[in-house]
C-alpha cells in the first residue's frame, strides 16, 4: 500500500495497467495526489519497480513516501542495514521484536524464511540522491515491511512527477551471496573506485591519540621505515589522525607543537618512503573554533529549539583533547562555507602534498531531515547536500587515496576508496564503547560490499603487549579476524617494538594481494535479542562461532579459514568441507605462531576451541604448498 509523509492508506483500490513494452503500472487515487507503482520483470528473474507521486497540490510538504508490504509470513530474521559505519548492521530475529516495536534499516535489506533456506533481497540500486530507509514493524496482525525515499522537502516546483529510485526484488538460494549480487547490482549504476592496492600502514591515533608532536611522528616514522626496510614488509601509507589542529573547523591551523607546520612533516613521510596521511573531519565546526566564532551563519541550524544544531557535546570533565563543548554541522550550502572547505581540501592536497585522507564523522548532516535541521539553502534532500560536498573534496584531492570514516556506506560509492565498517577499536573484549563487539559483529554482515563498493576498514589492528585488557589470546583472534576481511589493514602501534611473535602475525596479515573473505555461514544461527551490557549492539546469534574463509579474488584455492569462538564457554566444531564451499577433500594445515603445523588430508575441519580462542587453517589441493607467510 502507500505510505505518503508517514501515513498509509490501506483502503485505496489500485488501478492496474500493462503497457506495451512489458511493463505494470499500478495506480492509487490519494487525497494529495496520484501515486504510482512501475514494474519490469528481468530476464534473471528479478523484479524492478519505481514508485512515484504526482499532482501534490502546490503547497504540499513531501517529507517522505514509499510501499508497505504486508502481511509478512514465514520470516526468521530481518537484516538492518545500517547507514554509516558506527551505526551497526545485523540480523533481527522477528520473533523477539516485541508488539509495536520495529527496527529500522537503510539502503536494503535481506529477509531470511522461518523454514527453508536462502533469502530475498530488497534494496535500491542508486543511493547519491536520497536517503532510503527500511523498516519492519511488528503489529497485532503480523509484521510489516515499509520502504520509503526521504524527499526532504525538496523543492519539486518544476517536476511533474516526484518518482524513487529504482528498486530491486529477488530470491537467492544463499545468504552472503545475494547480498554479493546487490552490491554489484549498486556498482554498476554508482562506478566504485577500485584500483587502488590493499591499503596497508600505519597510523597514529590508538596508540598516541591526540598527543601528538612533530617530535614522535618522525620518532614513529624512522621506527616503522627501519623494519619495513629490514623485514621487506609491504606498508605504504603513514597517516596522521587528529591531534595537530587546535579546534574542529579550524583546519588551516596547526598547533605548536608542529612548529615546521604539515608540508615539511609530509615531505619527510615520503622521503622515507610513504604515502603521507592526513585526518579531518570536514563536517564538523566546533563552538570554541575560530570558524564557528568569525562565522556563525556557517553552520546547520536548529529548527526545534533554535540556535545551532549541536550535533555533539562534551559538557563534562572530557573534552576531547580540545575546548570545544558543543559540536555543530557545517552548512556546506552556503557558498561562503563550501568555498572555505574546498580552499581546506586544496591546501592539503596541492601546498601541504597530503596523498591519504581520513575524513571522519562524515555522517554530520545527512542524519537531519527538515523537521530538524535548517539549512542556509534549503529545497535539496540531506544527501544531495552531502554528496555534492563529498564530489567537491573528490575533485580537490584528485587521485589521492580517500578512507571514509563515520561515512555514509552507501553514498559514498564512487567516491571514496575504503570505508570502516564499524565503530573504533577498543583495549576490551566486551564493554558498551570501543570494545571488540562492533568488529564482531559489523564485519560479518557489510563483508559483503569488499572490493565490490570500496575497500572494507575493520579498523586499526592491535598488536602491542601492554596497555590494554585483552589476552594474548583475544589480541590473536581479533588481529587474524580483523586481517581475513582483505581490506584496509593499519596498526597504531610501534611496531619496532613488538615481540617476534607479535611481529610474525603482523606480517600474516599483511598480504599484498587483493582477497576476498566469505562468511559461507552467514544467517545461519539462531538470533535472540541481547541482554547484557553490550544491549546497544542489539542481538546475539546462539552460535557463537564465526567462520571465515579467505582467497585470491581470481582462485579458489589456496585459501585460509578461520574459526573464531566468540562465546564464554568452551565449544567443538566439525565443518565438512562442502559446508564452507570448498572442495570436498583438501590438505590443511593448521597456523601457530611457533612452528609450520603438520599437513593432514581432511574432509573436515574439526577444532576444540577455548573463549575468545581462534584456529586458522591453510587449504590447498597441492600437498607441496608450504604454509605461507602471509594469507592469501
Amino acid at each position: 500500500m502507500p505510505v505518503v509523509n508517514g501515513i498509509s492508506f490501506p483502503d485505496t483500490r489500485p488501478a492496474v495497467a500493462e503497457a506495451p513494452d512489458g511493463l505494470i503500472i499500478v495506480r492509487f487515487s490519494l487525497p494529495v495526489g496520484t501515486f504510482s507503482i512501475t514494474l519490469q520483470p528481468d530476464r534473471d528473474s528479478r523484479c524492478w519497480l519505481r514508485y512515484g507521486l504526482e499532482g501534490l497540490p502546490d503547497d504540499f510538504h513531501l517529507l517522505s513516501f514509499g510501499l508497505r508490504l504486508e502481511p509478512l509470513g514465514n520470516l526468521r530474521a530481518f537484516l538492518r542495514n545500517g547507514y554509516f559505519s558506527w551505526d551497526g548492521s545485523y540480523y533481527v530475529p522477528a520473533e523477539e521484536l516485541q508488539f509495536s516495536s520495529d527496527a529500522q534499516g537503510y539502503a536494503m535489506t535481506q529477509l531470511l524464511p522461518l523454514f527453508g533456506t536462502g533469502s530475498l533481497v530488497i534494496g535500491f540500486d542508486r543511493h547519491d540522491r536520497y536517503q532510503q530507509p527500511f523498516t519492519l514493524k511488528r503489529e497485532d496482525g503480523g509484521f510489516s515491511l515499509t520502504m520509503e525515499t526521504l524527499w526532504d522537502n525538496k523543492d519539486c516546483a518544476e517536476l511533474s512527477h516526484c518518482e524513487s529510485e529504482r528498486l530491486v526484488i529477488f530470491e537467492h538460494d544463499g545468504v552472503e551471496d545475494a547480498l554479493r549480487d546487490w552490491a554489484r547490482l549498486v556498482a554498476a549504476v554508482m562506478s566504485p573506485r577500485l584500483s587502488a592496492p590493499p591499503i596497508t600502514g600505519w597510523c597514529s591515533w590508538y596508540n598516541l591519540y591526540a598527543a601528538i608532536t612533530e617530535a614522535n611522528m618522525l620518532e614513529h616514522l624512522r621506527g616503522v621505515r627501519e623494519v619495513v626496510e629490514r623485514d621487506k614488509l609491504p606498508m605504504w601509507v603513514f597517516q596522521i589522525d587528529d591531534g595537530f589542529t587546535p579546534e574542529m573547523g579550524d583546519w588551516l591551523e596547526v598547533k605548536p607543537q608542529f612548529p615546521r607546520g604539515m608540508k615539511p612533516l609530509l615531505d619527510d613521510i615520503r622521503a622515507a618512503g610513504f604515502t603521507p596521511g592526513l585526518w579531518i573531519a570536514p563536517f564538523t565546526v566546533g563552538n570554541r573554533s575560530h570558524l564557528y566564532r568569525e562565522h556563525p551563519d556557517w553552520v546547520v541550524q536548529d529548527r526545534a529549539v533554535g540556535g545551532p544544531l549541536a550535533h555533539m557535546r562534551f559538557y563534562g570533565e572530557f573534552r576531547w583533547h580540545k575546548r570545544s563543548e558543543e559540536y555543530y554541522i557545517l552548512d556546506t550550502t552556503h557558498p561562503d562555507a563550501f568555498d572555505y572547505l574546498r580552499q581546506v581540501f586544496r591546501t592539503w592536497r596541492q601546498e601541504w602534498g597530503c596523498e591519504y585522507f581520513k575524513t571522519d564523522f562524515m555522517h554530520f548532516g545527512s542524519e537531519y531531515g527538515p523537521d530538524r535541521a535548517v539549512w542556509h539553502q534549503p529545497g535539496w534532500s540531506r544527501i544531495e547536500i552531502w554528496r555534492r560536498t563529498a564530489e567537491m573534496i573528490r575533485e580537490e584531492i584528485g587521485d589521492a587515496l580517500w578512507l571514509g570514516c563515520g561515512c555514509p556506506l552507501w553514498a559514498s560509492v564512487g567516491l571514496v576508496d575504503a570505508v570502516r565498517i564499524g565503530g573504533d577499536v577498543g583495549v576490551s573484549w566486551e564493554g558498551e564503547r570501543q570494545t571488540a563487539q562492533s568488529l564482531l559483529r559489523d564485519q560479518a554482515t557489510r563483508n559483503f560490499a569488499n572490493h565490490l563498493l570500496w575497500q572494507a576498514d575493520p579498523d586499526c589492528i592491535l598488536l602491542r603487549e601492554r596497555f590494554h585488557h585483552l589476552s594474548p589470546t583475544e589480541i590473536e583472534s581479533l588481529a587474524i579476524y580483523a586481517g581475513m576481511s582483505g581490506g584496509l589493514v593499519t596498526t597504531s602501534d610501534d611496531i619496532s617494538q613488538l615481540s617476534p611473535e607479535r611481529l610474525r602475525l603482523w606480517k600474516l596479515l599483511l598480504s599484498p594481494h587483493k582477497s576476498r573473505c566469505r562468511f559461507p555461514l552467514l544467517g545461519q544461527s539462531p538470533l535472540v535479542m541481547q541482554d547484557t551490557k553490550t544491549a546497544r549492539h542489539g542481538i546475539r546469534a546462539l552460535d557463537p562461532v564465526l567462520v571465515q574463509v579467505r582467497s585470491a579474488l581470481n582462485q579458489a584455492l589456496p585459501a585460509a579459514v578461520f574459526i573464531l569462538n566468540t562465546g564464554e564457554t568452551p565449544v567443538q566444531r566439525r565443518y565438512p568441507l562442502h559446508t564452507l564451499d570448498l572442495p570436498d577433500r583438501l590438505y590443511a594445515r593448521r597456523w601457530w605462531p611457533d612452528d609450520k603445523g603438520l599437513l593432514e588430508t581432511v574432509d573436515a575441519l574439526t577444532v576444540s576451541l577455548l573463549p575468545h580462542q581462534g584456529q586458522l587453517w591453510f587449504v590447498t589441493d597441492n600437498p607441496d604448498d608450504e604454509l605461507p607467510v602471509h594469507l592469501p
